[in-house]
């Protein structure tokens, strides 16, 4: 096999977003067509070289899908310099993302030795809006001491923490039932706790963890900043002395805030991590590389050698902290306790505070940006399914709104779609759910779990076809048979229920008929398809089934369909049905063997004579006869 064409042929896999698995079938065609050892080696070679292309392109896709949120969160605090402002964004931002009832955020009163609510969203009790909380006390308290978050599904249950009637009347006045805190810190030092509550017993996710946390990041670096101005305020009002020290102090800070307002352009401007990269390599003056957590190389700026060491030094240091190995810097940056890229500068001069805290702010950035791109993906998903789930419900009061929902996610209502459902086994159901919603990303559809099923529209308008290769994938995926049902196409919100009621009665109709592993649609069941399919075309049952023998006898003036009703009429006996057309057996006899050689050696099996009787006497009750 020429090793030319073979690369071509993984290039075109890679240019149509091939699923995974069809990687494996240049190396399937060259096995069985006899390759050598040494072929088949190459060929594995360049199918994983391929895959890990795939893999990279793959993890862009979600990147650059985070971009919107993260645009959203990052304008919020760039534009507002109030800091009252910049928390009360940070806090709305939280209770958004997360989808909660309310959210909120305590801070550390250091002269009184407690703890007060500074902002609330969506609170409704005054009392829990001016509540201030005892050291240790409450979860705020134990989120506090412990610096690390906690989550609690029914706050009124769990005896992690000390409760005190002052905040359980609170929480009880609120109605919260299920709590989640992250600390807010600036190195060692605790600023407060970031909240994210809901009025029912709601589990957060680790993802919604990490989201939170890395939004307390930001808002402890917007108290920071807010610290560093008035410390910088106060100086030059009571150190005129000093006004060289105050005027380069202030120097860096515009600095700071200069590269951190470049950092925000990149980001609002659509930028991705090249362009971040070229920014921070440039405000520092040196060569950048950006890492993922698995320490592959997502974008570098200049050579750096050595990466695989340098990412070593990172892991023994403090997450969001820069260190220095040789003439390398080295920042692990993540959201929360999860680290999601490593930065490493090339820098042999002493980077000052001012150029360290941009580096570490440039890490706040990107792992931002990383989180908020996976966070988008997942939420796509789920509005995808949720869209799926409304059309088979028949919630669609508003065609119009409908529509323009589906166009939001790429998907035209108004092209031909066909819907396929597949039945997989319980105990894979969860990664079928997966895979279905990164098929439907893909292919511009959607997808939703219901019935115990996975459910999918796509654009098509061959519903047995796509059902047939979704099976196929599926099925290679989950490394279990899956049977699938296809029914369209169809145009238009409003047809959506009923194709999905035909494509799970095809889906129900193959397992019964002892065909799991298969997908197919009601037009390809023969007269199962009657029973199953939506419209009930008896003229296309006919017609695919007599339309071979009422053909022949048109062209050619015989009479193989009488011929044919009478041989079944007289149990399959050419003797009777020759008297019966006044025939001689012979004649019958020939004319039974004609029948065959039309329609096929096996047109006298038991399934498929079952399907000529009843085309027969469909036939004969669209000619009105008896």
């Amino acid at each position: 096999m020429d090793g030319t064409l073979t690369a071509a042929a993984f290039l075109e896999l890679l240019l149509r977003e091939a699923a995974p698995i069809e990687f494996e079938r240049p190396l399937l065609d060259a096995r069985a067509e006899g390759a050598p050892p040494e072929t088949l080696a190459e060929l594995e070679r360049l199918k994983t070289a391929a895959l890990r292309v795939r893999a990279l392109l793959d993890r862009r896709r979600r990147r650059e899908a985070e971009l919107s949120a993260l645009v959203d969160t990052v304008g919020d605090l760039a534009t507002l310099r109030d800091l009252d402002a910049v928390l009360a964004a940070i806090v709305r931002r939280a209770r958004e993302l997360l989808d909660a009832d309310v959210a909120y955020m305590t801070l550390n009163d250091e002269e009184r030795g407690d703890t007060y609510m500074r902002v609330t969203y969506g609170s409704v009790s005054a009392r829990f809006q001016q509540l201030r909380l005892a050291p240790g006390a409450g979860l705020g308290g134990l989120v506090a001491q412990t610096a690390a978050p906690y989550v609690t599904a029914d706050y009124a249950a769990d005896a992690r923490f000390q409760h005190t009637g002052e905040i359980d009347d609170a929480v009880i006045e609120e109605g919260l039932v299920a709590i989640l805190g992250v600390p807010m810190r600036l190195g060692t030092r605790a600023l407060g706790v970031l909240f994210a509550a809901n009025r029912s017993a709601r589990p957060f996710t680790r993802e919604e963890v990490t989201l939170l946390g890395s939004l307390a990041a930001h808002a402890s670096v917007a108290l920071d900043n807010t610290r560093l101005l008035g410390e910088t305020r106060a100086a030059l009002e009571e150190l005129s002395a000093v006004n060289t020290v105050v005027r380069r102090h202030s120097e860096s800070l515009e600095r700071a805030a200069e590269a951190h307002d470049r950092m925000a352009d990149v980001i609002l401007r659509g930028g991705d991590l090249d362009d971040l990269a070229a920014v921070v390599a440039e405000v520092l003056g040196g060569e950048l590389a950006i890492l993922d957590a698995d320490g592959h190389c997502l974008t570098t700026v200049g050579v750096i050698a050595d990466l695989d060491s340098l990412t070593g030094a990172a892991a023994g240091g403090s997450l969001g902290r820069a260190t220095r190995s040789g003439d390398h810097w080295v920042l692990a940056a993540g959201a929360g306790s999860e680290a999601l890229c490593t930065l490493v500068l090339h820098a042999p001069k002493e980077l000052s505070e001012t150029d360290t805290r941009i580096l570490e702010r440039a890490g706040v950035v990107t792992a931002l940006l990383l989180l908020f791109r996976r966070s988008l993906a997942q939420a796509e998903s789920r509005v995808r399914g949720e869209l799926l789930e409304d059309l088979l419900s028949r919630r669609v009061d508003d065609p119009v709104r409908v529509r323009q929902r589906a166009r939001r996610l790429g998907v035209d209502l108004d092209v031909a779609h066909v819907l396929v459902v597949l039945a997989c086994p319980p105990r894979q159901r969860d990664r079928a759910a997966q895979w279905s919603a990164a098929h439907a990303a893909a292919c511009g559809g959607l997808a939703a779990q219901r019935d115990g099923n996975v459910t999918l529209l796509v654009g098509g308008e061959h519903p047995g076809d796509a059902a047939r290769r979704m099976v196929r994938e599926l099925g290679a995926y989950l490394g279990s048979p899956v049977t699938g049902g296809g029914a369209g196409p169809l145009t238009g919100p409003q047809d959506v229920p009923s194709a999905y009621a035909e494509a799970q009665r095809c889906a129900s109709a193959l397992s019964a008929l002892g065909r799991t592993g298969d997908g197919a649609s009601a037009a390809e069941l023969g007269f199962v398809g009657l029973l199953v399919g939506a419209d009930r075309d008896v003229g296309a049952f006919v017609g695919d089934t007599l339309g071979p023998l009422l053909e022949y006898d048109r062209r050619r003036g015989t009479a193989l369909v009488r011929t044919l009703e009478s041989y079944f009429e007289s149990g399959a006996s050419a003797v009777r049905a020759a008297e019966a057309l006044h025939v001689h057996v012979n004649t019958v006899t020939q004319r039974i063997a004609r029948i065959g050689q039309v329609l096929g050696a096996d047109w006298h099996r038991p399934d498929r004579g079952l399907e000529l009787q009843l085309a027969l006497r469909l036939h004969r009750l669209q000619n009105g006869q008896p």
